[in-house]
């Protein structure tokens, strides 16, 4: 997980970076530069030699990274525009130094008055241009600026790389503003920031890619952010702690537990069990309506084990994490019964989802157990101080988190990062929050962004299909006693790796639930592969 950091926090890790490791600030500003112009190279082909590439920059250290970022790529060949929203002789520090040398190798047009920009650009370099890179204003845009729409969107449709952050973004906020110019690629810097990695702002970044330039890690580290972003090494570390071994058989690769189905959706039942299946976990026993099995077997993989209600208390007891909800009947008090007793007499790790978050809304009673489980103490033992209750796992859509708050309000989830961290301390929960950019709350007050999947999940049948991914990794967790926090955050990452790749195969237009699930094998194998 990277950490996120706001403007401010990023200005105190490059302020530490000089004074405490005596790194000076020109050598960071030039490692940015480097990185930029490293991934315009390789997005342009490998070579820049012989492309024009206008560089739009800022008087700020923004600008002054974009003076570095044409200075190196005119020493590779490009055919490089810069202007400068300023005169050099405004600009100070390292971006003044930067400016300084770009004019001693190439041509460095000056537009004091915005407006005059065009002056600068005709039609002909316009059609031609390879890269527009966006080095305005970066971090340091305190307002905004009406004018951004005819300076940088003229240039839309032309191949976008914006520098920290795009222009028109405030880096602490989620929000975008009236006019907002949108990057193909952002390249950022040591640490993303919120406005990199938070929707709406986040749909206007592009691809996302975090450089490091040589700010010491631990400085990072002790920056005060409970924000983080998940990342590919997440999933890694996981599937490296899980690896299978020549003395694998299903009991030590975890039993997982699946209370779900009923007579209107027995399709839930079945695909939540045919994912859980697919997770890795080494057994999968599903619990359905005796009204249904004969229906839901039928359509379950064959490995599944398929028991009813009433005919399962020894699988409960066997289970290493258990999943209740996909598809139950939110209205049948025998139901409510069976999950209540499964919730407050649990040994292992429960996921609560559909049908079953309707037991939990405020007028059902209060969901704080004082006693429950401190999430992300390390083992052993693994789950937890004796006599306190292992994780539960709720997985909401944002109707059902609104419901679970009590309100009907939007108002409540506006800043949906504060919502699930406050709703996760408070009832000692880890709270996945689906919906655009995927919210995972934990007990602490971490709160992990998931940047995976896209907006073909939306459709029926993927969020039992993700309760069947977690069930399987938490149970697998359990097994090879790994944090269930850091399990969650690598489980709702590979289930929306598979919507990626399902999306590509198929379309958003296309793809089911189904076809996610059974992109898990690509998943994997692309991990293997690395």
């Amino acid at each position: 997980m990277q950490k996120v950091l706001t403007a401010e926090q990023m200005r105190e890790v490059d302020r530490l970076t000089t004074e405490r490791y005596g790194i000076p600030s020109i050598l960071l500003m030039e490692n940015a530069a480097h990185a930029v112009a490293s991934v315009i190279t390789e997005k342009l082909g490998g070579s820049v030699k012989g492309k024009s590439i206008l560089i739009l920059c800022g008087k700020g250290n923004n600008g002054g990274d974009g003076a570095a970022i044409a200075r190196i790529l005119k020493s590779e060949g490009a055919n490089v525009k810069v202007i400068i929203f300023a005169k050099v002789e405004q600009t100070k520090g390292d971006a003044r130094a930067n400016f300084e040398r770009l004019q001693n190798v190439a041509k460095l047009f000056e537009a004091e008055e915005w407006y005059k920009a065009w002056e600068y650009i005709d039609r002909e370099d316009w059609d031609n241009l390879s890269c527009v890179v966006d080095a305005v204003f970066g971090t340091g845009l305190r307002g905004f600026r009406d004018d951004l729409n005819e300076i940088i969107g003229g240039f839309q449709g032309t191949f976008h790389v914006a520098v920290d952050i795009p222009s028109g973004l405030s880096a602490d906020e989620s929000a975008v503003q009236p006019f907002q110019y949108s990057a193909d690629i952002t390249v950022t810097f040591a640490a993303p920031k919120p406005a990199n990695i938070l929707p709406p702002a986040s749909n206007f970044n592009g691809e996302l890619l975090v450089a490091n330039i040589g700010s010491p890690q631990e400085l990072i580290d002790e920056q005060p952010s409970q924000l983080y972003l998940a990342d590919r090494k997440d999933v890694t570390k996981w599937l490296e702690s899980t690896a299978f071994s020549s003395s694998d058989y299903k009991n030590k690769r975890g039993h997982a537990l699946l209370v779900a189905g009923s007579e209107n959706y027995s399709g839930a039942a079945v695909m939540c069990g045919n994912s859980a299946m697919r997770s890795g976990v080494g057994l999968v026993t599903l619990c359905v309506p005796e009204s249904c099995k004969a229906e839901i077997a039928s359509r379950c993989l064959p490995e599944l084990i398929v028991r009813t209600f009433g005919g399962s208390p020894e699988a409960i007891d066997a289970a290493d994490a258990i999943a209740v909800g996909c598809g139950l009947s939110a209205t049948d008090g025998d139901v409510e019964k069976l999950v209540r007793s499964i919730i407050e007499q649990r040994k292992m790790p429960v996921i609560i989802d559909a049908g079953a978050l309707w037991f939990f809304n405020p007028h059902k009673g209060p969901l704080t157990e004082a006693e429950n489980h401190p999430v992300g103490e390390a083992p052993p033992p693994f789950l937890g101080k004796e006599g306190s209750l292992p994780p539960l796992i709720l997985t909401p859509h944002e109707g059902e988190f609104m419901r679970l708050l009590g309100t009907d309000d939007k108002e409540a989830i506006k800043d949906r990062v504060a919502a699930v961290r406050d709703f996760a301390v408070k009832n000692k929960v880890i709270l996945v929050l689906k919906g655009e950019r995927v919210l995972i709350g934990c007990p602490d007050g971490r709160v992990v962004v998931n940047p995976t999947g896209n907006s073909g999940l939306g459709k029926a049948g993927n969020g039992d299909t993700l309760t069947g991914i977690l069930t399987g990794f938490v149970a697998q967790a359990v097994r090879f006693e790994i944090d269930i926090f850091e399990t969650v955050v690598a489980a709702v990452y590979v289930a929306g790796m598979a919507g990626d790749i399902a999306e590509k195969k198929y379309g958003k237009r296309v793809m089911t639930a189904s076809d996610v699930r059974e992109c898990l094998a690509d998943v994997f194998a692309g991990f293997e592969e690395k």
